[in-house]
Parts: structure tokens; sequence; C-alpha cells
């Protein structure tokens, strides 16, 4: 089987983005956004979906965080996009509930090929750890968008916002996870009555 990963930089006036993304890898990551909540929900993305993945990030965070966010899960998205390439023989839906102490969170997700999100974070309006926490929702609507995958997101309780961010991006994880493994019954196969995710 050829080797599932993709390398994306993506460069503007604003900021400097390199990712790479190893699909069936062991969780190993090098992530360095200059944000360290950001960098911590990525790890989480990385460690338990068992993606190989590096992130290299530099933007003009005088402005804020919305434009490293941003271009962070724009890189991200296009890279897993690349990595999985037509979609022969992978489960392609799965979904995932992680618990985290108080809070609780569902990630479902479809590799349609068609980008679709749905995302409701549970969050306060105050900064998690120097993240506003809307762009924890921005970033997942956005790698959803890119990557062309339909992702639900919903955190259904919880009190401590750093449980409920970082129990979504676990069930992420593991929802992608399963979703991009390969289903042997389909090895070879389009999993979409189409012939064609898209």
């Amino acid at each position: 089987m050829q080797a599932r990963k993709a390398t994306f930089a993506r460069k503007t006036g604003e900021t400097e983005v390199s990712v790479q993304l190893t699909l069936d890898g062991t969780g190993q990551y090098k992530i360095d956004t200059g944000n360290g909540m950001l960098d911590h929900l990525l790890a989480q993305l990385a460690r338990h979906g068992l993606l190989d993945l590096e992130i290299s990030a530099k933007g003009d965070v005088a402005t804020g965080w919305h434009h490293t966010v941003e271009d962070v899960a724009i890189a991200l998205g296009r890279a897993l996009h690349e990595a999985l390439g037509d979609g022969k023989g992978i489960t392609r839906i799965a979904h995932f509930v992680v618990p985290m102490d108080e809070a609780l969170a569902l990630a479902v997700v479809d590799l349609s090929g068609r980008g679709y999100a749905v995302v409701d974070t549970g969050l306060s309006n105050g900064d998690l750890e120097m993240l506003p926490p809307d762009l924890i929702r921005h970033f997942l609507e956005t790698f959803a968008l890119e990557a062309r995958i339909t992702l639900h997101a919903e955190v259904m309780y919880g009190t401590n916002d750093h449980h409920k961010a970082e129990a979504l991006f676990k069930a992420l994880a593991r929802a992608l996870r399963e979703a991009i493994s390969l289903d042997q019954p389909m090895t070879g196969e389009i999993p979409s009555t189409k012939g064609v995710l898209g």
C-alpha cells in the first residue's frame, strides 16, 4: 500500500504554516504554533488519532490568534485531504465519545469529500489559557471544510473549559482514527455508491 502522507505549506502576508502528516503513524508529534493551548489540543489529535504530525506556524500575533489558528486549520485540513487520496478502502464514517472528568464530548465524521461542520463547543467566553474559546469552534469548522469532511462535534456537558476542549479534540482524534482505517472487506473499493468521494 502506498504511504498515506502529505506535506502542505501555506505562506501569506499574515502567517507562515507548514504541516507534515502521516495517517498510518504511531502518534508522534512535533508542534509549535506559538500558542501553548493550541499546541496541546493538536497533540491530542496526533497521539489519540495515531497520526504522525509536525506543525510549525508563525503569525502576526500582535493582532490576536485568529490568523494563526485559521491558517493552521487550513493547512492541516488540506494535508488530510491530500493524504487520503481517493479514499479507496477506508472505513469513511465513524464516531467517538470521550469523557474527561466531568466533561463529555462527541465527534462524528464522514470522510465524504464534502466539507461541512456543525460544532457546539459549550465553551465560555473567557480566554482558554490565552486561546479565545470561539477560535476552537472556528478551527474545527475550518479544518472540516478544508479537509472536505463532514464533522459534527459537540461537548454534551461539562464545567471546566480545558476539559471540554481537550475531550472534544480527543473525540475527533479517535473518530478520525477509525474513519481513516482500512476496512478489509472494502479493499480497493471507494466507500460510496457513486464510485467517488466528493
